[in-house]
């Protein structure tokens, strides 16, 4: 290969690293900043829009089991903290809407669930969809 050809493939080379590395400059604040959804989102998000509240307690495994149900779709649970901060009383709240055992989901006509209540339950009773 003469020098010519070598020196037009190094620019043609050179001009292609400069278009990849604009259109990546361009394409990743987009990528970055797309938030990816869970399958679970719009299920949590409903349940808000059912008026259903759980309650629960940061000391509380069950609750941290329910929680961990729906993953990162957890930041959209209608939750409600019951504890003082210290971890031993139960905030006003609890108490004027007669919470006494954690988890407690509370739905908009007073029916309650308690425990670690699967998601196929929660779905039925509150009649949000639960795709998974």
């Amino acid at each position: 290969m003469d020098k010519r050809a070598k020196h037009k493939i190094g620019w043609i080379i050179f001009f292609l690293i400069i278009i990849i590395a604009f259109a990546s400059f361009l394409l990743l604040p987009r990528l970055l900043s797309h938030k990816s959804t869970n399958k679970l989102d719009a299920f949590a998000q409903c349940l808000k829009k059912q008026g259903v509240v759980f309650y629960g307690a940061f000391w509380c495994p069950h609750c941290q089991r329910e929680k961990a149900l729906f993953g990162s779709s957890a930041q959209y649970l209608p939750y409600t903290e019951c504890s003082t901060p210290d971890g031993q009383g139960q905030l006003q709240i609890c108490i004027n809407n007669n919470i006494s055992s954690y988890p407690s989901f509370v739905f908009a006509d007073g029916s309650r669930l308690t425990g670690e209540t699967p998601l196929a339950d929660l779905a039925a009773k509150s009649g949000c969809a639960l795709t998974q």
